[in-house]
């Protein structure tokens, strides 16, 4: 009887818990250790939506910016079709205006010779290989971007009905680029303009 009250006694006078230290302070590293990873995932995860955000407005603000040059290109083709500036581009549109226009002045000639499909000698400019990016003929800063732009005469069609009316075809590709961030947007329209006595028409065709 008195061996069982000893072994009881020992036993109860043994130290209870041993290590519970290190497990405790190891459960609590882990928990740091995840909390910090989940904290790093959720950066990062706002950093990158930041930046698609960033690059999607940019594309937005570049697209934006070239439709207005197509609006431009289809004014200008209007306005070079009046006999009144059968000669050359309307000064207004040109670079050495004040304001500024669109049009460089080393390509006026080039660009008038489009718009009417033939040069000074008579030969034909229609469906011309110059790009927007090569040797534009419209060049203009938009909200911090610089758009150029491409005037092509493609063809063009007696109108019947119309008192001899004639529709001239022009395909207008302009290019908007971000110098700061790379980013280019590039849209391209087909517009018909028809030339009646005393007026001039373009319109959108696709």
């Amino acid at each position: 009887m008195l061996a069982k009250e000893i072994g009881a006694a020992d036993r109860s006078s043994k130290p209870m818990g041993i290590g519970q230290d290190g497990v405790a302070l190891l459960t609590v590293m882990m928990i740091m250790l995840i909390l910090t990873v989940l904290g790093i995932a959720a950066i990062t995860t706002t950093g990158l939506e930041n930046r698609m955000a960033g690059f999607t407005r940019t594309g937005e603000e570049a697209a934006t910016a070239a439709d207005s040059c197509l609006g431009v290109g289809a004014n200008l083709i209007r306005q070079a079709l009046i006999p009144l500036n059968s000669l050359g581009i309307p000064a207004p549109f040109l670079a050495n205006a004040v304001p500024p226009g669109p049009v460089p002045v080393t390509n006026a000639v080039i660009l008038h010779d489009e718009i009417y499909g033939r040069d000074a000698s008579g030969i034909s400019t229609k469906n011309s290989a110059d790009t927007a990016t090569g040797a534009p003929n419209l060049v203009l800063p938009v909200n911090g971007l610089t758009v150029n732009g491409d005037i092509d005469y493609l063809y063009n069609e007696n109108t019947t009905g119309t008192g001899g009316a004639i529709t001239n075809t022009y395909r207008i590709t302009c290019v908007a680029s971000n110098v700061a961030s790379g980013s280019t947007s590039s849209v391209t329209a087909v517009f018909a303009c028809t030339l009646t006595p005393g007026s001039t028409e373009c319109s959108k065709k696709f």
